[in-house]
């Protein structure tokens, strides 16, 4: 049988990854299966492990090269960059022969015809070993791109194949135990997708951080993926919900905008690759990458290439310029969290707080502390001694080595799909990317502490801090019958704490979002071109930039805060409490001076519903409920509840629900349920009058523990007095437990009291309470607590 030196992709699947390499493999697969569903990939054709093997051969090189590799010193790897060089010169200066040349013309010549011109193509290298066809080689070997003419790909093809003996490989070879001989190199030839005149990315199958499987991330930037790779540029990032998804919703939940400082481009035709990388232009940054129908069109193709394979998968995608469309070019399997318990969980919590140094984008949810190496370039390796921690501008695969000697990394440069954040994943380090200046503000021998445990934004505190670990494995635990829930407000914590034993979300807080994602009044929005405060207003005007009318900017991020968090725990219940900011809290929003008035006790002031129907904040609540209604609607999380804080009349109640239906949120229509908090001791007293006007309560034990013994809870001088199991409060709240259940209306309780005190959550068992919600922090002794009230009330009614 003749030997076979080229395949085209329309003729490979995974069951050749010995032939052609996984990422050659990977690609036939996807263009013989998924192109009839949509996905669009590049064609093209690949160079086998035999062409390999025959250039090898007839240019008598094997031995040669044997023969320089035995000459590295494995103790120092000092001379292992001469070596690789000289490796690399000798295949450089052989011959290709005649055979492999011909056919590979002949690949590129029925490639142009099918697309009808002469096309440019990428050349791509795809490793494998004959004895481990499933060893993955990703990022050690060289691609080649924009390549014109049969002979300019026969070099690249060339280029490829020595590639294999690069400084990196060698070294990631001896580190893995393989026989340099015993690999081989596939060349993959493919249209070339001129990412360069627009955008490219990856995509994650799963939440790359917790490991979450209902989303899809997309990350993106100008150019050419390879500055999200180094980790050079800051992207955009995309969260798409799957469920949604598929149900044909609008499933983008969370879009966050990053800088995008640097285009990549090709320098050429004929440069063999050879790109430029320029600043991008103000504008641009300020565009988003992909608009939100290619995001979803995008999710939909990683949803269907996640589904082939069935697995979690790591996706590499890119936008034509030239023609607008976008394509996949490369998947491979996610390695890290796919293969992780989620349930088994090592929760790090800081004690104290030192100086913040810097801040950028967590990588893992550990802490970490050392002494900080600034080091600019990876042949400066020996500077970082074991344990230490790396502070540099940005990493790439020459950097791998260094990378594994740190007990954290930071960098300049980068978002969690960088280089520097994919390698600390898979090595287990805490790394905190894209801080802009830690290279300035971080010097060179200073202790530091980096801290993941606090959500998505990672912090660098100066000095050494104390902290605590404790690993937990949820599936093991036992649970109550009475429903144990979350008190959640951060989204950037939300996938994390969705493996915590749960029945949902008892109490999602809007103030948090405000506050940190927001940052603005709300009437500040409505009302910005009346704005007198110009500091306000500019300040304003750059946080809204996107945004013509400003009141989308707070819908739009907080429709997404709200959709994270209901996405993170759906189907189950997600009860979002309505904003209840007391007037000096409102004030020190921007722009929400002008707004609040100044009030002796803003604790039993202009709060919770009182506001929702004055004209003071009216259209503030109106922006919302249209949040809400944005989740609840246009994105299908339905599982998002109602809740409305400090209702003190019943008439009050009906207004607001009345207003609520105004703005498109009637009660029971898509199985919208509106509850209202139960503390103030009028909800107790009027309970049963209460429950005809919402679908049940939550008692909020602060307020209604402050306001039954007539005490500040923000008084140091009475704080002593403030006690949840006072008799009085028992009484109040059983009183509205058992109304609740007259009228067979949902109850639950917030708060800390069911944690700390053991015979309080017996109490509340007692009563038969529904729900329980807890902090995340306080949750598993809350749920040991109820377990134990459970079985002791079981143990009295079998006594009785």
């Amino acid at each position: 049988m003749n030997p076979v030196f080229i395949l085209p992709y329309s003729d490979l699947s995974n069951k050749d990854i010995a032939v052609v390499g996984g990422k050659n493999a990977s690609l036939g697969e996807m263009i013989h299966h998924l192109t009839s569903k949509g996905v669009r990939v590049p064609d093209g054709f690949a160079t086998t492990a035999e062409a390999y093997r025959l250039f090898l051969f007839e240019n008598k090189l094997e031995q040669t090269i044997r023969n320089e590799l035995d000459r590295i010193d494995v103790s120092t790897f000092n001379n292992l960059d001469e070596v690789s060089k000289t490796i690399r010169e000798l295949m450089m200066r052989a011959r290709m022969p005649e055979g492999i040349q011909k056919e590979i013309k002949s690949g590129y010549a029925a490639l142009c015809k099918r697309y009808g011109r002469e096309v440019d193509v990428a050349v791509r290298s795809s490793a494998t070993a004959e004895d481990l066809p499933n060893a993955s080689f990703a990022g050690q070997h060289e691609s080649f791109l924009n390549i014109r003419n049969e002979n300019e790909i026969v070099e690249s093809v060339q280029r490829c194949f020595a590639s294999l003996f690069n400084a990196r490989a060698i070294k990631y070879r001896y580190e893995n135990g393989f026989d340099h001989m015993k690999i081989s190199l596939s060349a993959g030839v493919q249209l070339m997708v001129r990412s360069d005149l627009a955008s490219s990315g990856v995509c994650f199958t799963l939440e790359p951080e917790s490991g979450f499987r209902d989303v899809i991330v997309i990350s993106g930037c100008w150019g050419l993926g390879e500055n999200i790779v180094q980790g050079i540029v800051n992207p955009d990032e995309f969260y798409v919900f799957k469920p949604t998804l598929k149900a044909d919703k609008n499933a983008i939940i969370s879009k966050k905008m990053g800088s995008k400082a640097k285009t990549m481009i090709y320098a050429g035709t004929g440069d063999f690759g050879n790109t430029i990388n320029l600043d991008t232009l103000i504008e641009k940054q300020q565009e988003w990458v992909l608009d939100d129908r290619e995001v979803t069109i995008l999710a939909q193709w990683c949803l269907c290439i996640e589904e082939h394979y069935n697995m979690p998968m790591d996706i590499e995608w890119a936008k034509d310029g030239n023609t607008g469309q976008i394509f996949i070019i490369q998947a491979r399997p996610e390695t890290v969290h796919s293969t992780k318990d989620p349930y088994v969980k090592n929760e790090f919590v800081l004690k104290e707080k030192g100086k913040l140094l810097v801040q950028g984008s967590a990588v893992g949810s550990g802490i970490a502390t050392g002494k900080a190496r600034i080091i600019l370039l990876p042949s400066d390796a020996g500077k970082l001694q074991p344990g230490e921690v790396l502070v540099t501008d940005i990493t790439n695969p020459d950097w791998d080595p260094i990378l594994k000697k740190a007990s954290a990394i930071i960098t300049n440069k980068g978002g969690r799909t960088s280089h520097a954040a994919i390698v600390a994943r898979e090595i287990g380090v805490v790394a905190v990317v894209g801080c802009f200046d830690a290279t300035l503000k971080i010097k060179d021998g200073q202790q530091v502490t980096v801290s993941c445990a606090e959500g998505k934004t990672g912090a660098v505190y100066d000095g050494k801090l104390a902290w605590y670990e404790k690993s937990i494995n949820f599936g093991q635990l036992e649970l109550p019958k009475t429903a144990p829930m979350l008190i959640l407000g951060d989204p950037d914590k939300a996938f994390r704490y969705s493996f915590y034993p749960n029945k949902g979300i008892g109490l999602m807080r809007l103030e948090f979002i405000i506050t940190n994602a927001i940052k603005v009044h709300p009437m500040a929005l409505v009302k910005f071109d009346e704005l007198k405060d110009d500091k306000a207003k500019i300040e304003i005007a750059a946080l809204t930039i996107q945004y013509q009318i400003k009141e989308h900017y707070f819908i739009d991020k907080l429709s997404q805060a709200v959709a994270t968090i209901a996405a993170a725990f759906y189907p189950k219940d997600v009860i979002v409490r309505m904003s209840d900011f007391k007037t000096n809290e409102y004030a020190n929003l921007l722009g929400g001076k002008v707004f609040e008035p100044e009030e002796e006790n803003p604790m039993l002031g202009f709060r919770g519903a009182s506001r929702y129907d004055h004209d003071r904040y009216r259209e503030g609540f109106r922006l919302e409920c249209e949040a809400i209604k944005k989740v609840r609607g246009e994105m299908g999380l339905t599982n998002v509840k109602l809740m409305i804080p400090f209702c003190r009349t019943i008439p009050e109640g009906k207004k607001v629900i009345a207003l609520m239906e105004h703005y498109g949120l009637k009660r029971g229509e898509n199985g919208l349920e509106i509850y209202v908090m139960a503390e103030i001791p009028s909800n107790v007293i009027l309970a049963k009058e209460f429950a005809k006007v919402f679908d049940g309560f939550s008692i909020g034990s602060n307020d209604l523990t402050q306001l039954t013994l007539g005490l500040d809870r923000d008084s140091a001088i009475v704080n002593e007095m403030f006690d949840e199991n006072d008799p009085a409060v028992k009484n109040m709240i059983a009183s509205v437990i058992r109304d609740a259940k007259i009228c067979k209306v949902k109850i639950g309780l917030c708060g800390q009291a069911p944690s700390d005190f053991p015979e309080f959550a017996q109490f509340l068992i007692e009563q038969e309470i529904d729900s329980i919600s807890f902090n995340p922090d306080a949750l598993l002794k809350g749920i040991e607590n109820m377990v134990k009230a459970e079985k002791n009330r079981a143990n009295r009614v079998q006594t009785k």
